[in-house]
């Protein structure tokens, strides 16, 4: 009956958006078809756990699980988590009677001076042995909105967490095909400085001959200066890939090293699930996390409202003192004491309503980064999905392009085999062909990425959820 009054709001979740797509118009359904694919965006689908998986790659699923496992950043939000749930057992106890057992010995000099007496002051030996049992009353439902704001606490951290290994997943699939990527395009740009080292060496020979000027020879050297010097950059970029990845498996560098990756290895995606936005609130999880925190800052004002109100404890002790252990369970040496104890502010300075007050803004604060956090959101889905279009035209522009290149450097083969084009044409041809399989590769990886980029903007899920021991 005491218990019967809780203060401050009542939590209630945010209203559902009606809103059924993310872009304005509508959301694509197909891309165009490119390098013999098209994705197709399912609406009203949820993304499966394991999201990576689609890429058909056991090398990726292997480094997945290694971070998965080994990440400290993990490990880190995992502890976090456990600590949460920590602190909400504690906040529990609050509804329990608190009782403790005190035994205390000691010898001891009185001095009657302290009553006007000049007798000489005996000395003692005190044994004190006691027990105490109070129970708070929690009348106006401060601790109740405490225990919420602990509660809104670990599911903020859950969320969190949650967040935690999506942003990892997503992190280490964009670095693997990043590798990928880098790989490949170390090794056409190898071959095409071996290309253009054979093409310098004919044309210095048509010089030398007097069929063709030296300033060919210069300008070919020129280009091959521009292929060495993009070499380095490029084995750079491979190394810092592989550390990276090494970083989120949760290794250092120098005790582990990552398996060889190449873009050809991936699969693409070809059926993409579109959660309605109205769904995406309730899965993503910076979204639940924001959502947590505005419960938790609401429920702090209600622990704001009862701290103006009185406080209500019953408490009770019994004890036995004595002066010596013989007689310590005497009946002239037992105490006793039970009643309640009231306890209320009169004036405080206006320190308590100001902190109500600060309650409520920190409530409202909640709020607008909660809507913050929902709109950051669906324009990330907006914009991975306008990426995935746009990466599939460019990829489509690349792939004609590389089927152009392929073909022309085809027939040139033929016609040097006939006897009517030369060898450095030929090398020439195949030199833009090798110069359009690397744009070719760039336009591959970046469509990969994107659509990493789209599972974690919808807030794919891992394989497995947060342990809480």
């Amino acid at each position: 009956m005491l218990s019967a009054c809780t203060l401050g709001p009542d939590f209630v979740p945010p209203k559902e958006f009606g809103s059924r797509q993310y872009n304005r118009g509508k959301d694509p359904v197909d891309t165009v078809a490119a390098a013999g694919i098209s994705q197709h965006f399912d609406a009203g689908t949820m993304p499966a756990s394991g999201w990576w998986k689609l890429y058909h790659s056991e090398k990726l699923d292997s480094v997945v699980a290694e971070g998965m496992a080994n990440n400290p950043t993990l490990e880190a939000a995992q502890a976090s988590l456990r600590m949460s749930y920590d602190n909400l057992r504690a906040g529990y106890g609050i509804f329990y009677p608190q009782a403790s057992l005190d035994a205390a010995a000691s010898r001891q000099k009185f001095s009657p001076e302290r009553f006007g007496s000049n007798a000489p002051g005996p000395i003692f030996n005190l044994v004190t042995l006691s027990a105490s049992v109070s129970y708070a009353l929690d009348v106006f439902g401060g601790e109740h909105r405490l225990i919420e704001n602990l509660q809104s606490q670990a599911d903020q951290q859950r969320a969190i967490t949650q967040g935690s290994y999506l942003i990892l997943a997503g992190n280490i699939v964009n670095t693997t095909i990043a590798m990928a990527a880098y790989h490949d395009m170390v090794v056409e740009t190898e071959r095409l400085i071996a290309l253009q080292k054979d093409e310098i060496a004919i044309a210095e020979k048509q010089s030398k001959a007097g069929t063709s000027p030296y300033a060919t020879v210069l300008a070919l050297q020129n280009q091959l200066s521009a292929f060495e010097a993009s070499l380095p950059a490029l084995k750079q970029k491979l190394s810092q890939s592989g550390h990276l990845l090494a970083n989120l498996a949760g290794h250092e560098p120098s005790e582990w090293e990552p398996p060889g990756f190449s873009i050809d290895a991936f699969t693409l995606p070809d059926k993409l699930p579109l959660s309605l936005p109205s769904k995406l609130v309730r899965q993503r999880p910076d979204i639940l996390a924001a959502e947590a925190g505005m419960h938790a800052a609401s429920a702090g004002i209600g622990v704001a409202s009862a701290a103006q109100f009185p406080s209500f404890m019953l408490s009770a002790s019994l004890g036995q003192n004595s002066t010596s252990m013989n007689s310590l369970l005497g009946r002239n040496g037992s105490f006793w004491n039970i009643g309640p104890d009231i306890a209320t502010p009169l004036f405080d300075g206006g320190t308590l309503a100001a902190k109500k007050q600060g309650a409520i803004d920190a409530y409202r604060q909640s709020q607008a980064l909660y809507r913050q956090t929902v709109i950051n959101a669906l324009s990330q889905v907006a914009d991975t999905l306008q990426a995935l279009e746009h990466d599939a035209d460019a990829l489509l522009a690349q792939s004609q392009g590389l089927q152009a290149a392929k073909d022309a450097l085809h027939l040139a083969k033929i016609n040097y085999q006939a006897g009517t084009a030369n060898y450095l044409q030929v090398l020439n041809l195949e030199i833009q062909y090798r110069q359009a399989r690397m744009n070719y590769l760039q336009a591959c990886a970046q469509r990969l990425q994107d659509t990493a980029a789209f599972f974690v903007a919808l807030g794919g899920k891992p394989e497995s959820e947060p342990i809480v021991h």
